[in-house]
């Protein structure tokens, strides 16, 4: 049985400081800013055209982020940015200081600012940017404005920089 979809090659540019486990899924034109965290079974899928991911972004087990854009755009996120477990973003743009939580979901066509929270289960899909400080929650993904952007989680990124490595091979390091 033949395969007719074309092999993505890799591309990956991992910046100093940045921490990626290499049971990671990474394919395609990848790049990876300094102090980004991606855990174990993470998938950053650049498909349709190169992602870029700034620094100190957080990408948990089993969150997905892909670039399905029908028009070949570069996918770009920016810093400080949280991709909580089984999260699935597709957005192309993606602004700093933001969290995608726990089976959340953003889909192609919406821009994501900064300060922006995508709640537990929620699903984003209508066309357009989102807001600074919105906060989409509950069954029907309801809107609202945060008085304050959500915290950085600089200590959580410090302590997995230094455990991760003690229990996974890293992706930019050769096993010993």
């Amino acid at each position: 049985m033949s395969s007719s979809s074309p092999q993505l090659e890799n591309k990956l540019t991992i910046a100093t400081g940045a921490v990626v486990c290499q049971e990671a899924l990474l394919l395609g034109e990848i790049t990876i800013g300094a102090g980004t965290v991606i855990h174990p079974k993470a998938q950053i899928l650049a498909e349709a055209g190169p992602i870029i991911i700034g620094e100190n972004n957080l990408i948990e087990e089993n969150a997905l982020i892909a670039n399905k854009s029908s028009s070949a755009r570069t996918m770009v996120i920016g810093n400080s940015n949280v991709f909580e477990i089984a999260s699935q973003t597709y957005a192309m743009s993606v602004g700093d200081n933001n969290v995608v939580e726990v089976r959340g979901r953003v889909g192609e066509h919406v821009e994501v600012s900064s300060g922006c929270v995508i709640g537990v289960g929620c699903s984003l899909s209508t066309p357009g940017l989102l807001p600074e400080r919105t906060v989409i929650f509950g069954e029907k993904s309801a809107r609202r404005i945060a008085c304050e952007k959500p915290m950085v989680q600089n200590s959580q990124l410090e302590y997995l920089r230094k455990a991760l490595p003690s229990y996974h091979y890293l992706a930019n390091k050769k096993p010993q």
